[in-house]
């Protein structure tokens, strides 16, 4: 899920050199949506590795 994020920011960063506004603003709030997607699921997977029940 990252690299969709980093891929959406690349396309933003050139949509916006090439002057695409419109395109270059949607790529980057993609962008943006994935990387907090991706956070909270690491953080959730970060709590609930730490919550597990040790094995006997």
């Amino acid at each position: 899920m990252l690299s969709w994020a980093l891929t959406f920011l690349i396309v933003a960063i050139i949509a916006g050199v090439l002057g695409f506004g419109g395109i270059a603003g949607t790529a980057a709030w993609i962008a943006k949506l994935l990387f907090v997607v991706f956070i909270i699921l690491f953080l959730l997977s970060l709590i609930m590795g730490g919550v597990r029940r040790p094995s006997i």
